[in-house]
């Protein structure tokens, strides 16, 4: 592409590097060893979630340095740089899964400073683990710069005896160890193989789901979301992104005109249909509020109750992110809910083509099982369902994929946070038929609304995760499965009514009908609201206090800014 397209007069890098008095900035780029060309290019920046803490973002680096050649390619001049990103797989189930929701804001504010102070034109951006796929998005879409959205790619399926493993497995084995049915060598050599190469978590927890959102949401191109991250392939399409991202900008195509209500429904829709991590439901209006487009977890529920779920993938079936691709990818799954009816066609996406129209060619593959036909679901509703009730006024969020019983009425067994009750299940301290309470780790309770993966899958690994529910103001990750209830709001912490339960209360969870209720008259709960108090925080300074004061209702996001509503005006346009 000939660079003289581009009018630098009306880019933002033209603050540094046009005009006399952007000499001393000049000389900077110069110190780096671009050329005068090179600096007379949009500056494109490319950022990157790497880091080693763990096979997830271990491979974005190397990733990086083929969108740079692909810059390049396009007479564009790539400027890479690095964020946080907090691995979920190493913080679970300790204080460090605090950080795990914060980590998304940041990635997001880390971007935009970046992008804001040196003045990049453009912006590619790559990622790995759970939080920053959704903070990597919302950056796009805040700065509203043409952008494209890169995956990682997951990582390959281990092999224990002969049967395909996730780290799931190794979670859910802790259970078994814990009441006599694994042994020591057994465990010890399953947390060995369990994760054989770079890439993250390999079946439909949070980063696929996310992955798999990105496609649908018009940001990443097709395909690149399922590839897997030691596939050679990968540089291909990081190369391609490069060379898209100086095509988007040429036409001055923006992640907001990619990312509309339309494309957000299109996002819930392939969450529900390959049963997705419940994770999506906070991330989906964390990204609308960016934009200013009300979708809260309410909207995302209405998708998710009439879409069909139709990808048999793990934790609620069998098969991987690496079995869908090498069947036709993210791209089968939406051709399939397109023709039938069940996404929008006309949205743009980041090919600069309509959805219909990357999908035009995509064929069904009758060789496979991966993704079953619209017409023959694996279930006729999503694999992930909202409720609400007097329990949760402000909605809630199960997973139901894989689960046969999608009712459960039980006493209330109430913990105060995640280690009490992690604790009691490790001491079978609990009933089969008990509904299990951890509450004070929402948003603002936390702070950082914990996963309780550690929580549930010992349970699972006990052999009880169909015999009691467990209800939270957390969140749970994409790999927990059984009845569990996730971002119950309002959260104990505001005074919800999750944090006026006592022990013996009555819970009834519809999964069918979309309820969540104790039984307890209206008077009970104002009464006992008027005698709660708020339960004070050990978080008094540092990032997670500061989170604490920001960070609003998981119904909208947990967003910590107002979003779009209150701009004035974008960073591309200034």
């Amino acid at each position: 592409m000939d660079a003289k397209v581009f009018d630098k007069t009306k880019l933002p890098s033209r603050y540094v590097t046009h005009g006399p008095q952007r000499a001393p900035h000049r000389s900077y780029l110069y110190a780096m060893g671009l050329s005068q060309e090179q600096i007379g290019q949009p500056l494109v920046g490319v950022a990157s979630c790497w880091n080693e803490a763990a096979p997830c973002n271990i491979a974005l680096m190397r990733q990086a340095q083929a969108v740079k050649k692909g810059v390049a390619a396009a007479n564009g001049t790539p400027r890479e740089f690095c964020t946080i990103t907090v691995t979920d797989g190493i913080a679970m189930g300790h204080e460090g899964m605090k950080s795990s929701l914060v980590s998304r804001d940041v990635i997001t504010d880390s971007v935009e400073l970046t992008m804001r102070g040196h003045c990049y034109d453009a912006l590619v951006g790559l990622a790995g683990c759970d939080k920053s796929l959704p903070g990597m998005m919302m950056a796009m879409v805040r700065l509203n710069v043409p952008s494209v959205f890169l995956y990682g790619g997951s990582i390959l399926p281990g092999n224990f005896k002969g049967r395909q493993v996730t780290v799931q497995d190794v979670f859910e084995a802790v259970g078994m160890h814990s009441v006599g049915k694994m042994s020591d060598e057994d465990l010890e050599e399953l947390e060995q193989v369990a994760c054989p190469s770079a890439g993250s978590c390999g079946a439909q927890f949070t980063a696929n789901t996310m992955a798999t959102v990105a496609e649908a949401i018009g940001l990443a191109l097709p395909y690149s979301c399922g590839a897997p991250a030691p596939y050679e392939i990968r540089d291909r399409f990081c190369a391609a992104a490069g060379e898209k991202v100086m095509e988007l900008l040429a036409r001055n195509i923006r992640p907001r005109d990619i990312v509309t209500r339309e494309a957000l429904e299109n996002a819930a829709t392939v969450v529900a249909a390959s049963g997705g991590s419940t994770n999506a439901a906070l991330h989906l209006p964390a990204i609308a509020n960016e934009i200013g487009i009300d979708f809260d977890l309410f909207d995302v529920a209405e998708i998710f109750k009439k879409t069909p779920y139709i990808a048999d993938l793990k934790p609620g079936g069998k098969y991987v992110a690496k079995d869908m691709f090498e069947v036709g990818g993210i791209p089968l799954l939406m051709k399939t809910l397109l023709d039938a009816g069940f996404m929008h066609g006309d949205v743009m996406t980041v090919t600069g083509r309509t959805m219909a129209e990357n999908m035009a060619s995509v064929e069904w593959n009758d060789g496979q099982d991966v993704v079953y036909p619209a017409s023959n679901p694996i279930t006729p509703t999503g694999g992930v369902v909202g409720l609400s009730g007097n329990l949760a006024p402000d909605g809630a969020i199960v997973k139901v994929a894989g689960m046969n019983n999608l009712k459960f009425t039980g006493p209330a067994r109430c913990f105060d946070s995640e280690e009490a009750c992690f604790e009691a299940v490790q001491n079978r301290n609990y009933e089969e038929g008990e509904v299990l309470v951890i509450r004070y780790e929402g948003p603002v309770g936390g702070p950082g609304m914990r996963e309780m993966l550690s929580t549930t899958a010992a349970l699972y690994g006990q052999g009880m995760g169909d015999k009691v529910a467990l209800i939270t103001d957390g969140r749970f990750s994409g790999a927990t499965r059984g009845f569990c209830i996730g971002h119950v709001g309002p959260e104990a912490a505001v005074g919800g009514p999750i944090g006026l339960l006592r022990d013996g209360d009555v819970i009834a969870i519809d999964a069918v009908e979309g309820t969540i209720s104790v039984d307890l008259s209206d008077e009970e709960l104002t009464a006992r609201k008027e005698a709660w108090k708020s339960r004070e925080n050990d978080h008094t300074s540092g990032v997670l206090w500061k989170y604490a004061q920001t960070v609003g209702s998981a119904r909208y996001g947990a967003v910590t800014h107002p979003g779009g509503k209150a701009e004035k005006v974008a960073y591309a346009d200034v």
